[in-house]
This record gives structure tokens, sequence and C-alpha cells, in this order.
């Protein structure tokens, strides 16, 4: 059905003669021999319903009636009262320069020119409420009606070509933007939809090819402009209909045929709009993948068992982005709120997105294109954005739920998925408390729930699906509350019962801040939003959503991301729950170092601010130029009265004009997974991303691309330094003495326990020749020895994945003071270890480890080794102590933030940290084939290390396994910084021997 409407369209073109190739008069490209006219009548009528109640059934249905009603040009039955505009007219001026001998054009319009068509209860409203008597800020007299519908065709520019011709003898090249009236239905109370006669604009099925923003819908990005409107979200204006081609809304047109070069070759910039609504290549790659499985990877990873490998397949398939469309309902229950995917923001927190203004944009340097430095284009293709669709994560989730605690997968998803999925394990659960008074079990597979077959049953949870993939979205940082005050308050909310469940099960003998960790804080009420700046504009978001954005200084806390950034979890043994441990401490890292700024939401902490005060978002969220001045920018793009004062029927400017604030924030929210980002950018049909921001276009560096530099520029710019010091070269051998140096605010690395980085340390000769090295790897980023043989602890399991090996000796790489053996190297990492056998295994403080080394999150038992670099400022035991308890939090957390089996290295000493780490490279003479003239050391760091990439394709099984084996078997890092799998940090380059 779906594709023989779209044939019919198609089939109708080549009926009135404007097929795809036809040639058409020059002065109208748009003009028709033959009269278009309604085509059948009766079907038209057996319509009328239908296509005036979009919420009555599903979007797929929804669209083949919609495509049959215009394919019919049933808009245009006068007979049924329908009523256009008196002509063709512009919306905006259409502008011509002249550069370098040729005129260049650009039309300036917020759409294509267009004759618009109104329904007969469109017409009557506007005779009651948008006469020419009636213009003013004030609001209209009376609701636009349910059933209500505008249809904006739309036709070449500049409107002046195809002025003198009869509209009933004009085609639509550039298709129809329309709106249906249903205010019951969605917030803004419209249906929002795009029709091509050349070509169907079909959202659902959705494609991975594409993955292309939807163009029909309730909640779409057209409220951008929308907003804006006086009342009822439309410009709407009876002059138009009833005045004469003189009359109508008149803007600069500086074509040809006006400036006396009807000769001249104008080079037209096409409508921004029209760009918009029919992207090139929305989902391009922005790197070639390896053709087939790299040789380096099969050798690694053989596939488990000896089976096929997987290939390109639909199973692996993350659903396409066009699904995670969640928008506001017109009515919010009080008890349930509603969580919305990013999508409802991005129509005004994107640059570009009335394809007009170009606030929250700046110049690049090096290639001359547009940055797009709006939160959501930012934020989208961050390691946060990307969270949803992490296939790490998804293949993690896999290893725990079918191997490390097959007996435990609700407790394991729903944990899970409370962070990385977090809007849709939320929303699930208030839904569910809602309706049955239990808090629900978010799972995995609720998470690859779409829309589409409409009468398949995972289509009933579409919604949580949507907005479990759309990441740590916009609305998990700018609803969440923090402080006593606002806490206590929203604890009465119904939605927050579940989070305070959470809090309980996850948190229990913690109180205040500390309840919030692993991401259980509570939200505040479902109509308001929190931002960080005073008096924000409140009209276009409350016209848009029915909420109202708020200023609230705690966005700006570094507790925003310290609730989510500690992760306090159970650890899960034989079924039953033994202990809770810490297995991430990022935010108290910082707490407890030079950069902490000593406050909290509740007030001042303990032992106040630190030598060099900095929060996570001065440091993720830059808010400042190069030059350290402020930022400035307008934080949205939105239709405004001082930018469109000609608009009938526009809001006034104290509603709708935005000012530019001071401080504007970047959502870069960037570490250092640049392996995550470079996976999206090779392999977007199966994450189901788009690569082109969908409302910038090709005018500015792509999403990816812009958020792989700036991991780069943190990586090789803020993270680290290195030097190398006290050289030596003698009969009984060479030495030299290098200084690590911890730049970020935290340890290095932090996160999640599995990143390590490590140094490479080279003799050269004079050629270049390596003589000598530690932390040298292979294509995998394995550590190898002087025989390309890895070294203890970077291989887990045997080549079978049928055991591990020796699990008990929990093999690795201690902390060196001195290293003297090409099979040593100086790994900064945390390992941990699982729960001994036993009926009683102790874990926690003081245990020592008595199980296998684990990557399972939830089998944590206790630390063999954490000497990942401290912060600066680093506070003694006691003193971090006094901050823990002051957070809500235990001595437990504090004590864990310090250091493992790192001996009696002064650099780790309590309360001695000056950020840095040092050792000795002490190289006997018999090992150096041939006569040292460099040394040089690199530091690379590594977010996926071998060992936890083996552990995940020998304890997963399924679609999530081999999503993750199928895409780092082929992703390509070749001429990268992160060739052979490790991100370089810092480099000394060769340094002269003695």
């Amino acid at each position: 059905m779906r594709n023989r409407v779209t044939h019919l369209a198609l089939g109708l073109l080549a009926i009135i003669g404007l097929g795809t190739g036809t040639a058409l008069a020059a002065e109208c490209t748009a003009k028709v021999e033959d009269p278009i006219a309604v085509t059948d009548p009766a079907l038209c009528r057996e319509l009328q319903d239908a296509i005036r109640d979009p919420a009555g059934v599903p979007l797929d249905r929804y669209e083949d009636i919609y495509t049959e009603f215009f394919g019919n040009w049933c808009h245009r039955d006068t007979d049924q009262g329908w009523v256009r505009d008196v002509t063709v007219r512009d919306t905006g001026p259409y502008t011509a320069t002249f550069i370098d001998g040729a005129w260049h054009s650009r039309y300036n319009g917020t759409h294509s020119p267009v004759v618009i068509w109104y329904s007969p209860e469109m017409y009557a409203w506007m005779q009651e409420n948008r006469a020419p008597e009636d213009e003013g800020f004030g609001p209209d007299q009376s609701p636009v009606p349910d059933g209500a519908i505008i249809v904006k065709e739309m036709f070449p520019a500049p409107a002046n070509t195809c002025r003198d011709v009869a509209v009933e003898h004009l085609f639509p090249t550039h298709g129809a933007a329309f709106m249906v009236r249903q205010e019951s239905a969605s917030a803004d109370g419209w249906f929002w939809g795009y029709q091509g006669w050349t070509q169907a604009y079909l959202d659902w099925p959705a494609d991975n090819d594409s993955n292309a923003l939807p163009n029909s819908g309730f909640g779409m990005y057209c409220v951008n402009c929308h907003v804006s409107a006086r009342d009822n979200g439309t410009f709407s204006a009876l002059d138009n209909i009833t005045g004469t081609p003189d009359t109508v809304t008149m803007f600069l047109d500086m074509s040809p045929a006006d400036i006396g070069l009807q000769d001249a070759t104008a080079a037209l910039t096409p409508s921004f709009h029209d760009s918009v609504v029919n992207p090139v290549d929305p989902a391009g790659r922005l790197g070639e993948p390896a053709l087939g499985y790299l040789p380096d990877f099969l050798e690694a990873y053989p596939y488990p068992d000896g089976a096929d490998k997987p290939q390109l397949e639909a199973r692996l398939m993350m659903p396409p982005q066009t699904y995670d469309h969640v928008y506001m309902p017109d009515h919010v229950d009080p008890d349930t709120g509603q969580l919305l995917t990013s999508d409802q923001c991005l129509g005004c927190h994107d640059a570009g997105s009335t394809g007009l203004y170009f606030d929250m944009t700046a110049i690049d340097s090096d290639t001359g294109s547009l940055v797009n430095l709006s939160p959501y284009a930012t934020w989208g293709t961050s390691p946060m954005g990307l969270a949803g669709r992490d296939p790490i994560f998804f293949a993690q989730l896999a290893s725990e739920t079918q191997t490390f605690h097959a007996d435990e997968v609700p407790l394991v998803e729903n944990t899970c998925l409370g962070c990385h999925g977090f809007l849709g394990q939320r929303q699930y659960d208030i839904d569910q408390h809602a309706a049955t008074g239990e808090c629900g079990s978010f799972s995995r597979e609720l998470v690859s729930a779409v829309p589409w077959p409409s009468d398949a049953p995972e289509a009933a949870n579409a919604d949580y699906g949507a907005l479990a993939r759309d990441g740590i979205s916009c609305m998990a940082c700018h609803r969440m509350v923090l402080g006593a005050d606002d806490t206590a308050e929203a604890a009465e909310l119904a939605e927050n019962a579940c989070a305070l469940e959470r809090q309980q099960l996850l948190n229990a003998g913690l109180s205040g801040f500390g309840l919030t960790f692993t991401g259980s804080y509570l939200l505040g009420p479902s109509d308001e939003l929190y931002g960080p700046f005073e008096d924000p504009k409140t009209v276009p978001m409350q016209n848009a959503l029915d909420i109202t954005p708020k200023h609230n200084d705690t966005i700006m806390e570094a507790e925003l991301c310290g609730a989510c950034h500690t992760v306090h979890l159970p650890v899960l043994h034989e079924g039953k729950t033994i202990g809770h441990i810490y297995e991430q401490l990022t935010y108290p890292e910082w707490s407890f170092s030079a950069y902490r700024d000593g406050t909290s939401p509740d007030g001042d902490l303990p032992h106040g601010a630190g030598e060099t005060p900095q929060t996570c978002q001065q440091c993720h969220m830059p808010s400042v130029n190069e030059d350290g001045s402020p930022t400035l920018s307008k934080i949205a793009s939105i239709q405004e009265f001082s930018r469109s004062a000609d608009t009938a029927f526009i809001a006034g400017p104290d509603a709708i004009d935005l000012p530019v604030r001071e401080g504007f924030a970047r959502h870069d929210l960037v570490g250092l997974n640049l392996f995550l980002v470079m996976m999206g950018k090779q392999f977007p049909d199966i994450m189901g991303i788009r690569t082109q921001d969908p409302m910038m276009l090709d005018l500015a560096i792509d999403p990816l691309d812009y958020t792989a530099d700036a991991i780069v520029q943190q990586a090789q710019n803020a993270t680290a330094t290195l030097k190398v010091t006290d050289i030596t070269h003698s009969d009984a051998g060479l030495e030299a003495t290098v200084t690590v140096e911890n730049l970020v605010g935290h340890k290095f690395p932090s996160g999640v326990g599995f990143r390590r980085a490590f140094l490479t340390f080279e003799v050269l000769d004079d050629l270049g020749k390596v003589l000598w090295a530690s932390g040298r790897t292979d294509g995998m980023g394995r550590l190898i020895d002087e025989n390309g043989d890895p070294i203890a602890g970077e291989i887990w399991w045997d080549e079978q994945c049928t055991a591990r090996i020796d699990p008990e000796a929990r093999a690795h790489q201690p902390h060196f003071q001195v290293i003297t053996e090409q099979s040593q190297a100086q790994i900064y990492q945390e390992l941990v270890s699982t729960p001994g056998d036993g009926d009683n295994p102790q874990c926690g403080l003081g245990a020592e480890p008595a199980g296998q080394l684990t990557t399972s999150f939830l089998s944590i038992c206790t630390e063999v080794k954490d000497n990942r670099l401290l912060p600066h400022g680093y506070l003694p035991e006691d003193q971090r102590i006094d901050i823990a308890l002051a957070l809500g939090a235990n001595e437990e957390m504090a004590i864990d933030a310090g250091s493992t089996a790192v001996g009696d290295d002064p650099d780790y000493a309590d309360g001695k940290s000056n950020g840095t780490d040092t050792l000795i490279y002490r190289i006997p003479a018999d090992a150096l084939d041939g006569n040292p003239a460099d040394v040089r050391v690199q530091l690379h760091f590594q977010a996926t290390p071998p060992f936890y990439l083996q552990d995940r394709f020998c304890t997963a099984q399924g679609d999530d396994r081999d999503r993750l084996y199928f895409m780092t078997g082929h992703l390509n890092l070749e001429g990268t910084i992160a060739e052979d799998w490790k991100l370089l940090i810092a480099d000394t380059q060769p340094v002269a021997v003695p």
C-alpha cells in the first residue's frame, strides 16, 4: 500500500505533464499546461474526516491517508469550501550580489514562495480572528477549531517568476508543508507534515541508510518559528486571501528581472528550509571502515566456537534515530509527567533551525566552514548523546545478564539502563507506578521497541525505547533537582516514587546528596526546566511544550555531574547481594582535589576550595573563548520579532526577542573515548544515527567531526604532560627518569574502571630503529614484549573462549617504580576482583583479593590495583572523609578514592600528591642491540583495553555481542591519532642520549 501511494503520486505527475525530466517554460518552472483540479471528489469526501484526525490512527496509516488526500488535490476543492491566497507570494527577501563577474542570488524565506490553501474551518476562524483590524500582539478571540487545515504549497523563488500564472496552472515543485489542528493531541496543538508530489516522504518505516529527522508528526521542529505567532501557532492573515496580488505581504526582490539583467545568469542558493526537509545524505559515513575483518583483529580475537563471523546484517542495526520522537501531549497527568526526546529541543536549541539566523556558530579558521556550537549539536554526538546507542555498553550488559549474573537479569538491566537509558527507564517506572502502584523493571528488550509496524506488540512501548536510545538527554540534566529544600519538595511528587525506591536499593545508608548516586536523583515538576541564565524568555517554550524555563544555579554545580559520576552498586554473588561498593568515583576524586570549589547545593563543604577551583562544567562544557573571554551568543534559534517584524500576527518583542548571553556553554561533554565516536563516524547505519546535523546540514562541520576534534584537543592539550630527565649511558647500560603529570581534575584515567593509560618507552639508534622498548603494542593495542608476545595481563581467555587462563592468579602488570625488562609496562589502571569461593566471601575495604579479575560492574568485591594518576592537591584520607560525610556518603567512599598496590611510591603518599608519577627505566647494556642515540616516551590511552574486549566476546552472545565484534573488527584507525587502538596523549619526541 505504501509503495503504491508513492507510485500514484508519480503517475499523477505524468498525467499533468510535469515529469521529473520535463523542461518547463523559463519564466515559471512550476507552470503546467492543464489546470490542476480535484482528481476524485468522491474520494476526497471519503477522506475528509480521516484527514482531520491525525491522532486517531498510527502515523504510517495517517501517512497513507494524507498522501492519498493530497495526491488527489483534495485541498484544492473549492466546492467544499477550501480557499487560497490570492497569488503566489514570497516568505522572505530575495537578494542578489555581484561577485567575480557573476550574480549570486539567495532566497531568504522561511519557506519557498507559497500559495496557502485553507480548509473551511480555518477560513471561518480567520474571518473572525485575523482580519486587518485584528492586528496586534494580543491573543486571538478564539482558538483554532479542531480539524482546521493549512496547506502551504511551495514554488520556485522568487515569487514574481510565477505571479502572472493562474494558480490553477501552478504545480507545487517544492512540495507542501501542512498543518492539521488537533488541540487535544499535543502541547502546541498541531500535526505538522510534508507532502511531496515528485517523491513521497514517509517516515515509517524508517531506514538505517538515512536515520533522518521525521518529516511529519506532532511535536515537530516547525515550532521554532510558529511558537512566535501571537497565538494559536499560526501567522495566517485574512489579507492574503481577500486582498489583491498587490496587497499580499511583500518582501525585497532583487531578482534579475527587477534590476535589468534579464540575460545575466544568477547562481541561486536554494531555500535553506527545502534543504532541511530534503537532506542529501543525513547518514553518510564520515570515514571508511575496513572492507573486511582486520587480520590483526582476527588474530587477537578469534570468533568464539569457530562459528561464522557476523556480517553486516539487519539484526546488528540499532533502530533508526528517526523513531526517537516523543512529544509533549496536550495534558500531562501530574502523577506521571512526561519526559521528552531531544528532537523536541533541537528546533530551537540547534543552530540554523530557522534557516535564516545562525546564532550559536563560529567560523572554523582551518576550513572556513561554520562550527555548530549549539547545545543540541555539541551534545548529540558526545558520549553522553550516544550513551543510549553505545555498542560497548550493550555488549557489557549482555555479559552481565548472560554470564556474570544470569540469575539477576531484571535487577541488572533496570540498574544499568537507569543511567545509559535514563529517560526511558525513568518514564517506564513512572508510568508503571501510576498504573499499578509498583515500580517497573526496564529491560534491554524495551530499548529496541519502535512504533513500526504499528500493529506489532512492541509498538505500545515505542516511546520508552525512543527515550532510552536518546542517551543522557536534555531532560536528564535540565529537570534534575538537587539541594535539601528542592529535593524535599520533589519527593512529594508521585513521579519520583520509584526514584526514591532506587535510592534505597542502591544507596541505603547514605543521605543527602549521597542518595542521588548512580543516577538516582529526583526530577522537578514536569512543567519546569532549569537553566543557568536569569530571566529566561518563557513564551516560546510555553507555546511549544507547556513548559516554563526557570533559572536555577544548581545546573552549574559540579554535583549535577556527580549524581551520575559517582556509581555505587550492589555486589552480586550467587543470586544474592552481599554488599555495596563504589564502581566509579570521578566526582569524589574532583571534590578531593585542588580543583574542588568547596561548595555544594546545600552549602559550603569542609576544607573549602582547592588552589585552582574549577567545576566539571568549566572543563567539559567550556563557556570561554581561546583567549579566556566569555562566549557571547543567543541560546536558541527562533523567529524573533526584531528579525521578522513584517510577519503578520507575530508576538511582540518582549515575548520572543532573545538577549545575547554571556557565558554561553558548549555542551561538548567529552572525555577521551575517541573510539566510540569513530564507530559513529564509520558505522552510522549500524548505530542508527545521522552524521549530518539536521538543521545546519553541510553549512557546518559535521557534529561527529567536531566531537572527535574536541576529544583530540582535550587529549593533547589538557590531559597530561611527559618529560624525560637524568638520561645516563655507561658500560652498565642506560638509565632515564620519566615523569608524568596529570592535568585533569580527577584521577587519570577516571570513569569506568576498565579504562587505562600506559607509557611507551623506546631506546632508538641514530636511524630511529627501536633497540629496546617497554609498552610497545601490536595492531590491536595489546602490550607485547620484544618477541611480539602479549605481556602478563593482556589475555584473559584461551583462543576458543572456553576457559579463563589461570584466573585465580590475577595476572597483571604491577605498579612500577623501576622498569628493567621489555615484558614490563607502566599501566595506570584500576583492576578489581570478584568475590572468592566460600559461603561468606569478604568484600569492600580491607578485604584481600580472593576471586578472579573481572570486568563485571556488579561483581566488584575488592580492588587489586589502582595506580591511576592522582590529581593535583589530592587531600589526605582524613580530610577526604570529612568531605564524604558532609556530602551524605560514607567513609568508604573517601578511602576507596585512594590508591591500591602502589607500594611505597612517594608520588602516591597520602596527602602528598602533586599530580605526578616518576619512575626510572634501567636497561642493562646486554639488552641493547646497538648504540643508543635517543630515547622517546609516549603516553597512550585505551577506552576499551584488549582484555576488556576479549572478555566481551567470550562472556556475551547474540546481537549485542556480534554488533560490537563486527564494528571493532572493521574499525579503521589507520593514520589517525588512535592508530593501533591507542590514543596518543603526550609525546616527548626523541631526546638525545648524552
